[in-house]
């Protein structure tokens, strides 16, 4: 399948725009605004749907605070977000109210989707946005976030975003053409251009570079780590620049600009969920027959395979599974508390009862609770 037919298929689409896009050294760029707001208006008047992950929150409020360059730190950061939030969706607002559209501010953090209820609450949300012909303007809350519950920057954020509402495109925005075969370096040739990825190897990730971006928080790395996850739900990425004239809807026109990342199998929005959103709380240290029965048998976990028990956890939280050499295989949500699982450990499934006094079933994890992370063999 080319690229034409790919997009021809493309219903809903993610937009993740970076700060380089939107955030010159002279400060606000005020008509990459416009420039955004006429594409994705275009796109949504072909029939299609359009989330937008935007940055900028900090570099717009670092500008209007005057700082030439941002502060280290975190409340820093937090207080140009306060100031450039506001700044960042009155931006957007504008731009799109003279087109007769709308525009919804969401703002997340990890920890407010790592709770699958409240996950599903953020995807009801989006999807009536969407259903509303509303553009949703997504940003992680750096108001309030902390290093601990970041997304690390927008690229993650919107592999996410792709997960929440199912779509079948993430673009990302970015200073750079695309995934050169080597990083670029001043005053020589560029090297040339990856035109499509079939799967992130490797030499893929040794091709990736950091970006020079003074205000971006994301390099080259978190954005294929962000088309690897939006693989994994069965969506394309177009990693391009965001500066080039008319780029998204060349994007949906099939052109051949910036890198393809194919999408792969869509893996169950519930278990995407838990391998790339759900925080984990402690480890379970599996033997190595417990390791093949979970990478290589599709079986669930159960107690005789448990060696160590690590942090402390409570019933249906997220936990890693790892083998005896510290690699993570598995993770998964816990049928039973750390100290309980520390208990019967080693034990077989008929011995829980006696053990415990109770028996919330024969699995600590069962496979349709768990996802695999490293799969062996």
């Amino acid at each position: 399948m080319n690229r034409r037919q790919l997009m021809k298929r493309v219903r809903r689409v993610v937009v993740k725009v970076g700060s380089s896009t939107l955030i010159g050294s002279g400060g606000v760029r005020p008509r990459a605004f416009t420039q955004l707001a006429r594409q994705v208006s275009a796109l949504m008047d072909g029939g299609r749907e359009v989330v937008i992950v935007s940055s900028g929150s900090i570099a717009v409020g670092a500008s209007e605070l005057g700082w030439k360059q941002l502060r280290g730190s975190i409340p820093a950061m937090q207080a140009a977000a306060a100031v450039g939030q506001i700044g960042l969706v009155e931006l957007y607002k504008r731009r799109f109210g003279k087109l007769g559209r709308q525009v919804a501010q969401v703002l997340l953090t990890r920890d407010g989707l790592e709770e699958r209820e409240r996950f599903l609450n953020a995807r009801h949300t989006l999807l009536e946005l969407l259903r509303l012909g509303v553009v949703p303007v997504v940003n992680e809350n750096d108001t309030v976030s902390t290093e601990e519950i970041r997304f690390g920057d927008n690229d993650n954020l919107s592999a996410t975003i792709v997960n929440l509402v199912g779509a079948d495109l993430l673009i990302i925005l970015t200073d750079v053409d695309g995934l050169h075969v080597a990083k670029p370096v001043a005053g020589s040739p560029i090297p040339p251009l990856i035109e499509t990825v079939e799967k992130i190897t490797p030499e893929i990730r040794r091709a990736a570079a950091g970006s020079d971006s003074s205000f971006g928080r994301g390099g080259m790395i978190t954005k294929l780590e962000a088309a690897g996850a939006a693989a994994k739900s069965g969506a394309a990425t177009v990693l391009c620049n965001g500066r080039t004239a008319g780029i998204v809807e060349r994007v949906i026109d099939g052109d051949d600009v910036g890198t393809l990342f194919l999408p792969g199998e869509r893996m169950a929005s519930r278990k995407h969920w838990l391998a790339f959103t759900a925080r984990t709380r402690g480890e379970l240290v599996i033997d190595e027959g417990a390791v093949r029965a979970l990478t290589t048998r599709g079986r669930s976990l159960l107690p005789a395979g448990v060696v160590e028990v690590r942090g402390r956890f409570r019933i249906g939280d997220s936990v890693a599974c790892v083998d005896e050499g510290g690699r993570e295989v598995a993770r998964g949500l816990t049928a039973y508390p750390a100290e309980a699982v520390a208990r019967i450990q080693g034990h077989s499934t008929r011995e829980i009862a006696r053990v415990l006094g109770y028996s919330n079933g024969d699995e600590v994890i069962h496979r349709d609770d768990l996802v695999l992370v490293e799969p062996r063999g």
